[in-house]
């Protein structure tokens, strides 16, 4: 009885008649909320144009009127940013959320003790958890989705709802999303349940984005491991999605800079490689900047830094794929062999928080997602020159305070891989294949295209896409 009230609660803020695939994730958010069975954890995977963003605003905004407050999360600030504005209530990344820094030297961070009872965590955007350390062995175990469960249930009868898209991206490194995974999940002893969004809801099928995201999750879902394949877009008789030549292309990115403006606008390319000919070109023959560094341009963190946050209450670190905004350069300098410039930038996806920080110039060129290893090893080693003589542990303390060791590194964000865009929305994305072999045509392509498409909230275009990507009569889908 309290299930189906619950249920037909939850169906009152749709404000619309559920689909049939909603009318079964319904029934089972109810279950689980209601604790009708062990279920621990929920997996609600649901695909583009699907309502899964109407149907997770609504479960919030139901649980509120049973007087539960969930918790809402996301893996980066701009998902937490975009999931607090369509429920209405406050979000916060999951690193924010469950991580404590330890005292003592470098950025070290413990799963911080879970003082929650009765609460439901909702975790948007959850295809990007990883179960792999890289950048952030510094964090716990280093395994974001083991500490996430550890730190929920942690707490006195506290459950984990997962929000995906499984046709996106996996975390960089893995095959698949473990986090929207039943069988992965299981191995954590808890009962899970799951819901998946496949039918497109009317609202959306006039979308030429969603019509083509359609597709290519479909194709995904019918493609092996290995074998190739060839997507036939639809462009003709919509809207949203377009496709232009080279030669179109500055002029459109210009009425879109007019239209929704430069933090709305995102090129999404194949490599960093390709990422920076954009910036380059988009800063000097749209924005005439000769400049290396200049007022108002857009810039997206590419490694976590702790340096700059010691002393703020509100964030804990900035992020690797934060994007601020330039608004005062300083000073530059050059040494231990690097270039550095002193700038203030401004986090919008932080309440418009100002930082005043020293960026290492040599970050902006690089053809790889941050500095590498070699330039990183020399920059550690010419800076250590400068406590020689030192026991360890006193030259560990200067290099925690280290304003040069510990400088941002940054890319401009005009262009970005589109990982680097996982997790994000932009009004209007521009997607340019690069070069492609019908060898690289496979599943993988087909996530990152979807991935891609599904950045926009407004317009696609589809920047010189060669003529076989687009339907003809009868032409077949499969190359392999």
């Amino acid at each position: 009885m309290v299930n189906d009230f619950f249920r037909d609660r939850l169906r009152e803020k749709l404000f619309f008649e559920p689909t049939g695939d909603q009318a079964e994730a319904l029934e089972g958010l109810s279950r689980f909320v209601c604790g009708d069975g062990d279920e621990g954890i929920f997996v609600l995977s649901g695909y583009a144009g699907t309502g899964k963003t109407t149907l997770v605003s609504a479960l919030v905004k139901t649980l509120a009127s049973f007087g539960v407050r969930p918790v809402l999360m996301a893996p980066t600030g701009r998902a937490a940013k975009v999931l607090a504005l369509y429920s209405g209530m406050p979000a916060y990344t999951i690193h924010r959320a469950i991580y404590r820094q330890q005292s003592g030297y470098g950025a070290s961070f413990s799963i911080a003790k879970n003082m929650f009872k009765d609460t439901f965590f909702i975790v948007d955007e959850a295809s990007m958890i990883s179960q792999t350390a890289g950048e952030m062995s510094a964090f716990g175990t280093g395994r974001l989705l083991d500490d996430l469960v550890e730190y929920v249930f942690q707490g006195e009868n506290c459950r984990l709802i997962l929000v995906g898209d499984a046709g996106q991206l996996p975390p960089v490194g893995s095959l698949f999303s473990p986090a929207l995974d039943v069988n992965e999940l299981g191995c954590y002893g808890f009962g899970v349940g799951k819901a998946t969004l496949g039918e497109v809801v009317r609202q959306a099928e006039g979308s030429g984005i969603l019509s083509n995201a359609t597709m290519l999750r479909r194709l995904l879902e019918q493609t092996a491991p290995g074998q190739q394949v060839m997507p036939r877009l639809s462009v003709k008789g919509f809207g949203d999605i377009e496709r232009i030549t080279g030669a179109e292309l500055l002029e459109a990115l210009e009425h879109s800079y007019d239209t929704v403006g430069l933090t709305d606008t995102l090129v999404v390319t194949r490599s960093n490689k390709y990422a920076n000919v954009y910036n380059n070109g988009i800063r000097s023959r749209i924005f005439w900047r000769e400049e290396q560094l200049t007022v108002g341009d857009i810039v997206m963190v590419v490694k976590n830094n702790y340096f700059y946050t010691k002393n703020l209450d509100r964030l804990d670190f900035i992020a690797n794929g934060d994007i601020a905004e330039v608004v005062r350069v300083g000073r530059h300098e050059e040494l231990y062999g690097f270039h550095f410039i002193n700038v203030d930038l401004k986090f919008a996806d932080y309440d418009e928080l100002e930082l005043s920080v020293k960026v290492i110039q040599e970050s902006l060129q690089s053809e790889g997602p941050s500095l590498t290893q070699k330039e990183a090893d020399t920059l550690y080693y010419n800076v250590c020159e400068d406590y020689a003589g030192m026991s360890k542990s006193e030259m560990y303390k200067e290099l925690k305070n280290n304003e040069y060791f510990n400088a941002l590194q940054i890319k401009f964000a005009y262009a970005v891989t589109c990982h680097k865009s996982q997790g994000g929305q932009w009004a209007n994305v521009f997607i340019d294949n690069g070069y492609l072999t019908d060898e690289m045509l496979d599943r993988e392509y087909l996530r990152w295209l979807y991935t891609a498409l599904t950045r926009a909230t407004q317009k696609v275009y589809l920047v010189n896409f060669n003529e076989k990507f687009f339907h003809t009569p009868n032409s077949p889908t499969s190359v392999g």
